[in-house]
């Protein structure tokens, strides 16, 4: 039975799990969102919160914590120096996951995984501030086109055009 055991299996045995989600984080860290189904971003969550916390602390001892799972100075250089400082004033919930659609090769559930505080996007160099720009604006249609297609019969949203071409194939 498998009482107060709260991980997923995902179908691994434990050392292709742990390799699994230590490579998720890894590219988690690196990439700041991935995409992957929702039962590993759900799982990669609760590991990736962790190395936040660890971040937060900065000692030593949390930097060889975080260097067991990440395998890698720079992405535990990142974590500490990047991550971890932009959640100073919050005491969880690092990380979210959103639900995307299901994968069509075999209906698994796809999900974003992504820290919830994302730097600000910084311009490109050389680019000043963009001038405002008005609007455009699109011609009024003639008297003719707007007696041709009545307002009741024009498609309110994409997917009432959607329904009202599938009635009309029945």
């Amino acid at each position: 039975m498998r009482h107060a055991k709260r991980n997923q299996r995902l179908s691994r045995p434990s050392d292709g799990r742990q390799a699994l989600l230590n490579s998720l984080v890894k590219a988690l860290v690196r990439h700041e969102r991935i995409q992957t189904t929702h039962a590993r971003a759900k799982e990669t969550q609760r590991l990736a919160d962790r190395l936040v916390t660890l971040g937060k602390e900065g000692s030593v001892h949390a930097r060889r914590l975080a260097f067991r799972i990440l395998q890698d100075r720079t992405l535990v250089k990142r974590l500490f120096a990047e991550i971890a400082p932009r959640f100073g004033d919050v005491s969880g919930g690092y990380t979210r996951v959103v639900r995307l659609a299901f994968r069509r090769g075999d209906g698994a559930m796809q999900a974003l995984l992504a820290f919830s505080r994302l730097p600000a996007l910084q311009p490109a160099a050389g680019a000043g501030p963009r001038p405002a720009q008005a609007p455009k604006k699109r011609p009024a249609p003639s008297p003719t086109e707007a007696e041709e297609t009545p307002p009741s019969h024009r498609p309110k949203s994409l997917f009432e055009g959607l329904r009202a071409l599938w009635r009309r194939k029945k």
